[in-house]
């Protein structure tokens, strides 16, 4: 359906943004990610872990983000969990303002009235 793909495009748009917003609140693990991002009320921006850990790796390779291995209390397995980097929180500076004026420029197109007939 073309609504599918639309809704798939958006959301890839803006994952990263979403990731580094996340990140920048706390640092976290890939499944914490996984599970806030699928629970946001409209329930779109849920992603598989296909998709969000490429993203992880991506940023961490451009030193957006960084990570290291959390260990747990008895059994539980070690947890590689990530944070964000001064860089990475220079980007996500930067597409929230790109983010912010795309969104009014759409919003604009969206609600334009008619131009009025004298």
């Amino acid at each position: 359906m073309q609504e599918d793909r639309f809704a798939r495009q958006i959301k890839k748009g803006v994952m990263e943004m979403l990731v580094l917003e996340l990140l920048s609140q706390q640092p976290n693990y890939g499944y914490e990610l996984l599970t806030r991002l699928s629970n946001v009320p409209g329930g779109t921006l849920g992603v598989k872990e296909g998709t969000l850990y490429p993203i992880l790796y991506r940023l961490e390779e451009e030193k957006l983000l960084e990570s290291g291995w959390q260990t747990g209390s008895g059994r539980a397995a070690p947890k590689k969990v990530y944070s964000i980097t001064p860089a990475g929180i220079e980007r996500l500076a930067r597409q929230k303002e790109i983010w912010e004026t795309f969104q009014a420029d759409v919003a604009y197109i969206l609600n334009q009235e008619e131009p009025h007939e004298i």
